[in-house]
């Protein structure tokens, strides 16, 4: 009787341990911790699901001047985006391209670069984010919260001019009557060179409405990070930045990612529920 009993003590104990050893200790400090944050915190949900493009759909809105949809991709769900295992930069012979095997994989890429714009099928208010993008040469590309704001994704390596809203890391501008208004350009340049990965680390605040639909609070970027650096800090952003979505503001609304300003792709894009930064 008494061996049954510290037996059953014994496993109590070793499940008790486990159960500690599974917790892990929460980072969310908008700080960088080595790996990537969906593999030392818990709660981030995957939006890609290593084998195709599903939760996702293509869009080709708004019709940007001199932008034709090739006539290839025009019937695709996906717009021209294709998943691939690995994806391939060529610095002489190609360098303003990425190619990659349409098949099964982890990565997306979006062709020729003149893709639809890649939006998800669920919805998001507060979030916060991580993903992993590379470039080809010159290339652009967009994050858009919630299809409306962006932080840019574009080709900022080994710029010596000073930084804007559209270098890599900045909130775009608005655009009102053919004029750039607002926008935030990065603190620093933390761009890698061309065919090299990036990530942004971003945790955003959707804008807030009263029970009549009147906005009370706009869209906010509490932090981005750029390849672990900070390049933004509590920033508001009053309306849609330039070329987003014809959509209204919203408590929820879905991500995107712009397909149509060059070759990029894309990976480990994870999302998880907007929990107070802690300050240590």
């Amino acid at each position: 009787m008494k061996r049954v009993v510290v037996l059953t003590c014994v496993f109590f104990l070793m499940g008790a341990l486990g159960a500690i050893a599974e917790e892990r200790e929460p980072l969310n400090d908008g700080e960088p911790h080595g790996d990537p944050p969906y593999l030392i915190e818990d709660g981030w949900t995957p939006l890609l699901n290593g084998k195709d493009v599903s939760g996702w759909h293509a869009s080709w809105e708004p019709k940007l001047p001199g932008i034709e949809v090739p006539a290839q991709y025009k019937n695709l769900k996906q717009g021209g985006w294709f998943t691939t295992r690995g994806v391939k930069w060529e610095r002489l012979l190609g360098p303003t391209l990425l190619t990659g095997r349409d098949e099964p994989g982890a990565t997306i890429i979006n062709g020729n670069g003149r893709a639809g714009h890649l939006i998800t099928d669920k919805k998001h208010g507060d979030v916060e984010l991580y993903l992993e993008f590379m470039l080809a040469k010159g290339s652009n590309s967009g994050v858009y919260l919630q299809s409306l704001y962006e932080v840019q994704v574009f080709d900022s390596w080994g710029s010596e001019f000073p930084v804007k809203s559209s270098d890599c890391g900045g909130i775009y501008h608005r655009w009102i009557d053919g004029k750039a208004v607002g926008g935030s350009a990065p603190k620093v340049n933390a761009s890698r060179r061309p065919g090299q990965w990036q990530s942004y680390h971003i945790w955003f605040q959707a804008p807030r409405f009263d029970r009549s639909g009147k906005k009370t609070s706009n869209a906010k970027f509490m932090r981005v990070l750029h390849n672990g650096q900070l390049v933004q800090e509590n920033v508001e952003v009053e309306g849609g930045t330039r070329a987003h979505m014809p959509i209204d503001e919203a408590a929820l609304n879905s991500l995107r990612l712009q397909g149509d300003h060059g070759p990029v792709a894309y990976r480990n894009i994870h999302w998880r529920p907007l929990r107070p930064i802690v300050r240590r």
